[in-house]
């Protein structure tokens, strides 16, 4: 494939003002109660640019933003770039450490904050768990809650005069997108400008395959690099509408759908799960909708069965991960319908099955997914040892999945060499849950292992081993839990044992604990 992404503007916001030079009336945005052109999107990112120049930001700086999927997201995403600066993109749904963390790591100048987090990031900068980080309220009505913020984000914009023209190279630092680390804390995954193009084209040239005539439905957070890049990254590099809607409900995603004439849904499994399983998909009407795209975590087959009987629409699946900007692989790639796999790679994108001994493994054999492309991350912030653990010195990423290629040359995804689990699309690593459990002050062990689940494709299930003479109270860490993670990192449930299995040197045998139950 060629190279697109060298030949078209830089990044999303370079791409932003040149779609709003050829289509400037054409419709950006559209969400409930609002729509803003392309025209007036670029207008809004020029304001919001001079807003983030003038409270310093410009080059090599860092600005985080935990924002829902909104259009001040898109606004403040694209101004970021603009101004020459990393986002530093939060979801809102992290517990206050997990922000705290994120924020101070990334060595973030600003934080642009909404109302449903302002007051528990104020919190942490009062007591000085931020050190030097202004935070900004993203909007008015979220300035007066709780402690004073440093900067209201609406009165900047408005208040800004002119932007000055920053100019970036592909290879300037876009994005630090944090996932969970094997370690037990997030690493912030460098992606730089040239990634994030590389994959916007190479998801549009072989599977988000849409251009300006297209409406998309966006309800996943858009902190997420499957939603940032391949929905909204992608979408501004062909000029599509974006339909934002912060938060999935099944009926109302489907009205939405029919209202504004959806063409593509981009989707994870967790939102045709709940349709398939009584969303009122028969009753829908999706007349207009031409691609259904599910990314994130993989999706059973008897879904995407039941949704074609129900709708007659295929969905597409694909194969991705953060280093990766994400998307790698697609069903859309492939001759025919292959479910169950995870299709080809991306045009520009190699991919290469290794086995323990480093060689290429044989059709039909087991080996790790490894990924090499312009797609493919810098490494991790600060963090030098991952860095060389996941990247060769050629270039190519080992995912830590593993997989085959089946008789047609389709890869599937058969295991994963660590010990990820996926809720609802969202990476967790065991390590990270078991450090909270751990800290509890009456645990000796932890070992958090996933289960299946009809809704979420996997839940956390934790086996505690109590500390001698103590007794846990399971009560008390499932709060512990709710403090310091996410939601989506908290087991499902939290089983007593009076043992785990181990190896001899200790480590936790997780494929005994899934198969027996501990």
């Amino acid at each position: 494939m060629p190279n697109r992404s060298a030949e078209l503007p830089v990044d999303v916001a370079a791409r932003l003002r040149h779609t709003a030079a050829t289509r400037p009336d054409h419709p950006a945005l559209r969400w409930d109660g609002g729509t803003w052109t392309y025209g007036e999107l670029h207008a809004r990112v020029d304001a919001a640019t001079a807003a983030l120049q003038g409270l310093g930001i410009g080059p090599g700086d860092r600005v985080a933003f935990v924002l829902g999927t909104t259009p001040t997201f898109v606004e403040v995403a694209a101004a970021v770039l603009r101004a020459g600066a990393a986002m530093v993109p939060l979801l809102p749904g992290l517990a206050p450490d997990e922000l705290r963390f994120a924020i101070a790591d990334s060595g973030a100048e600003v934080a642009i904050v909404g109302p449903e987090r302002l007051d528990d990031v104020l919190a942490l900068r009062d007591q000085d768990a931020l050190p030097g980080v202004r935070v900004i309220a993203a909007d008015t009505d979220a300035a007066g809650a709780g402690a004073a913020p440093d900067g209201v984000w609406e009165a900047l914009r408005d208040a800004a005069d002119e932007p000055a023209r920053v100019e970036r190279s592909h290879a300037d630092l876009a994005a630090l997108v944090y996932t969970s680390g094997t370690t037990g804390r997030p690493r912030g995954a460098m992606l730089t400008r040239g990634n994030l193009a590389a994959n916007q084209d190479q998801s549009l040239a072989g599977r988000f395959h849409v251009s300006a005539d297209d409406t998309i439905l966006l309800v996943l957070p858009l902190a997420h690099i499957y939603s940032l890049n391949v929905g909204l990254g992608a979408s501004i590099t062909a000029g599509a509408t974006m339909v934002l809607v912060e938060r999935f409900d099944p009926a109302a995603c489907l009205d939405a759908i029919a209202h504004h004439g959806v063409t593509v849904v981009l989707g994870a499994p967790p939102m045709y799960v709940a349709w398939v399983q009584g969303g009122g998909l028969e009753h829908a009407d999706l007349s207009t909708v031409r691609l259904a795209v599910s990314g994130a975590a993989p999706l059973p087959v008897a879904v995407i069965e039941r949704f074609r009987e129900l709708t007659g629409i295929t969905i597409e699946e694909g194969y991705g991960l953060t280093e990766a900007s994400p998307s790698v692989a697609a069903t859309s790639m492939a001759p025919a319908p292959a479910p169950g796999s995870v299709g080809l790679p991306l045009p520009g994108i190699e991919l290469r099955l290794v086995g323990e001994d480093g060689r290429d493994v044989e059709p039909g054999d087991e080996g790790e997914v490894w990924v090499r492309g312009p797609n493919v991350f810098q490494g991790y912030w600060n963090d030098p040892a991952a860095t060389a653990a996941a990247l060769t010195p050629d270039g190519w990423l080992r995912t830590g999945d593993v997989g085959i290629w089946d008789d047609d040359g389709l890869l599937h995804l058969v295991d994963r060499l660590k010990d990820l689990v996926i809720v609802n699309g969202f990476n967790v690593y065991p390590r990270e849950v078991e450090r909270v459990l751990l800290g509890s002050g009456d645990v000796a062990q932890a070992a958090v292992v996933g289960e299946p689940h009809p809704l979420t494709g996997e839940a956390l299930v934790a086996y505690v081993v109590p500390l001698p003479g103590q007794e846990v109270d399971v009560d008390a860490l499932e709060a512990r839990c709710r403090v310091h993670l996410a939601r989506y990192k908290c087991p499902s449930r939290i089983e007593v044992r009076d043992h785990v299995p181990t190896t001899a040197t200790g480590k936790i045998r997780r494929v005994a604990l899934r198969e027996d139950g501990g």
